[in-house]
């Protein structure tokens, strides 16, 4: 008779024989450095919806972002250096407009540093330009010819950061997605040397591997750069990266709808992107899903906050795919040299913090729910597997480990999100798991992690069908009125202090020159506020042109933004300092659909109102009809706007929408 613990053991070697055998262990050297898991904020204006949440949601959603041992427990925060302009889902304002302005409390990112930085005091800052305001260019939309000049604004946004908000920025980029210039860089990294900022480390180049080259070829360029950043590697990497012997980031990644499928695409490049490209840090674009849904990539974040106006979010699931890492793992410690794919399909990653402490992270999903948004996926398959990890070195006499698992079921939509599972007991050294497919498990020796929870926000709402503002907010917590998303130009409240009437507290659109631009925006400012499904409304507004050859615009049906912006159409009224009106169907003013004399002049206020009902479109001045019945077939639907005719000062106010 075999004595039962004799068959026990053998029982557990006939399991390991029919199981894949995968080696944990420090003692034969560590692999790389692990730098965190983050997420962007800003290419742009991705953030704008989050700081018009009321509390307690807007605190709940910062904690499900940023506090460790509860949701996601970022690592990083990287956000746009604003440049007042289109940077993908609206523009952001620069600290300076033009030379002599400076100016480091408009726009949100540096609130949201400061929050993020108030629940996690070790997270990481990044900066990094897509745009930059006009003067940087000197009339060309070009960064780099007067690199000094580039230098210093950057580097004042650095020193802005910690003069006003107590904020250490560690790391500052080039410009996103465009051409790097090696004199730039090397002016840059000289400038923050001279002004005492030697520990900010610069990242290049946000884009492709192309500057892993120039490093090879030039020291004093290799000597600048300290992280090589680079944007949806598809998880590989380059053999000229690994030559240099820099960190290697996925500077940017992900992008892609935040459902299920998301979520695998997020678990899937988390492990993979060190396993097959040696890359220590991802970052998501974008943090969080907090702009207009019908602008580009709607939803493309790790969690949801579009309706500041009913308090409702949600908390995707990849928000729990970034636990299985963040709170068991943190920067400083080490990849193992035992990391890989598994046999049936997947991979696992291993970290320790050279204590005693060992996170495993395994995850199995499937081709066709795990694909991102770009670059293309090629084939591959998983099945389900038995594995079995052996502890070696310094994990060799653990006993127990703390299991967290998450499975996507595409078939039930049952899914199971980041739950804190049995401990899975250490025999030996060895342990095995039975792993299905589309699953993420985290095994450790870390007991912190926690799945944080709130009770459910409100429920969604659209955005109310009737609404009113107007701007008298004497000392406003931020710049931007709450709803308005700029796309092109930036509005900002002002104090008219030429104005002793009803007029005092006004909107403001501020950027007098082009910038140096990332996308195509228009050659018009506008800013878009409402329900993108809009058809019958009424909008009004004080208007006010500050230029003779000025002109401001009220809109309705808006339909398109963001990187589209030029291409926008809808019903545009718009009048001018010449005395003149115009009635378009596009925002380039080129489709003209009535025209005449208004009487309207610069210095002067007036109020438009624009109707639009069916195919007809309507619209007062001062209270008066000015133009009536102009056929609009297209578009059936858009957003409310207002906006100028150029780059132009000219202010609003007393905006309101009925809808029906």
């Amino acid at each position: 008779m075999i004595p039962p613990g004799a068959l026990l053991l053998l029982l557990c070697c006939f399991s390991m024989c029919l199981a894949e055998v995968y080696v944990l262990d420090d003692s034969i050297g560590l692999g790389r450095t692990f730098d965190g898991i983050g997420g962007l904020s800003g290419g742009g204006a991705t953030s704008r919806l989050l700081i018009n949440y009321q509390e307690p949601y807007r605190s709940q959603i910062l904690d499900y972002l940023f506090k460790p041992n509860f949701g996601a427990s970022l690592h990083i925060l990287k956000v746009e250096i604003g440049g007042d302009a289109q940077t993908t889902d609206g523009t952001e304002p620069s600290h300076m407009h033009d030379e002599k302005d400076e100016n480091f409390f408009r726009g949100y990112e540096w609130w949201l540093m400061k929050e993020a930085k108030k629940r996690n005091p070790n997270i990481t800052l990044i900066g990094l330009p897509w745009a930059f305001p006009g003067w940087i260019g000197h009339g060309t939309n070009w960064p780099y010819t007067f690199p000094d000049v580039t230098a210093k604004y950057v580097v004042s946004w650095v020193i802005g950061a910690k003069q006003h908000h107590d904020l250490d920025i560690d790391y500052i980029g080039i410009w996103n997605e465009k051409q790097f210039d090696a004199k730039y860089i090397k002016v840059l990294r000289g400038m923050l040397d001279r002004v005492g900022l030697v520990n900010v480390g610069i990242i290049a180049a946000d884009g492709n591997w192309d500057i892993s080259k120039a490093l090879l070829l030039d020291p004093h360029l290799s000597d600048a750069v300290e992280v090589i950043g680079v944007h949806y590697p598809g998880t590989t990497t380059v053999p000229e990266a690994l030559l240099t012997g820099k960190r290697l980031w996925s500077s940017e990644d992900y992008s892609t709808f935040n459902n299920d499928i998301g979520a695998g695409c997020w678990a899937r490049i988390l492990n993979q992107n060190y396993v097959n490209g040696m890359m220590t840090s991802t970052i998501s674009w974008n943090l969080i899903a907090s702009y207009y849904e019908d602008l580009s990539f709607g939803r493309d974040g790790l969690m949801t906050a579009e309706e500041p106006w009913s308090g409702n979010y949600v908390v995707e699931a990849p928000i729990w795919i970034t636990a299985h890492t963040t709170q068991f793992a943190q920067p400083g410690w080490n990849y193992l040299s035992t990391v890989g794919h598994l046999a049936q399909g997947g991979s696992y990653v291993a970290l320790t913090d050279g204590k005693g402490n060992l996170t495993v992270i395994i995850e199995t999903m499937t081709h066709n729910h795990s694909q991102c948004i770009r670059p293309p996926l090629p084939p591959y398959s998983v099945s389900p597997q038995t594995a079995t990890f052996q502890l070696k070195g310094s994990f060799a006499a653990l006993t127990e480990l703390q299991q967290w698992h998450s499975k996507f079921d595409f078939e039930t939509k049952k899914d199971v999100l980041f739950k804190h599972t049995d401990p899975i007991k250490v025999q030996d050294g060895y342990f095995t798991l039975k792993l299905g497919v589309d699953e993420v498990y985290t095994i450790t020796t870390v007991f912190s992690g926690q799945k944080g929870h709130y009770p459910d926000p409100p429920i969604s709402a659209p955005f109310p069908k009737k609404y009113f503002d107007d701007f008298d907010v004497r000392n406003p917590p931020f710049s931007e009125a709450p709803y308005f998303a700029d796309q092109t130009g930036v509005f900002e409240y002002f104090t008219n202090l030429t104005d002793p009437g009803p007029h005092v507290f006004t909107f403001r659109q501020v950027v007098s020159q082009r910038p140096v631009t990332w996308a195509e925006d228009a050659n018009q400012t506008v800013s878009v506020i409402g329900d993108h499904s809009w058809q019958n409304l009424t909008v009004a507004c004080d208007i006010y042109i500050e230029t003779v050859n000025g002109g401001v615009f009220l809109a309705a049906r808006v339909d398109q933004g963001g990187e589209s912006v030029r291409k926008a159409m809808g019903v545009f009224y718009w009048v001018f300092g010449n005395g003149t009106y115009k009635v378009t169907n596009d925002i380039g003013g080129q489709k003209v659909l009535a025209e005449g004399l208004s009487g309207t002049r610069p210095g002067v206020w007036h109020t438009l109102t624009l109707t639009v009902k069916g195919d007809h479109a309507f619209g007062m001045l001062n209270s008066y009809p000015l133009w009536k019945n102009v056929v609009v077939h297209q578009p059936k639907n858009g957003w409310a706007a207002i906006g100028t005719h150029s780059f132009e000062f000219a202010q609003f106010d007393n905006f309101q929408v009925n809808a029906d």
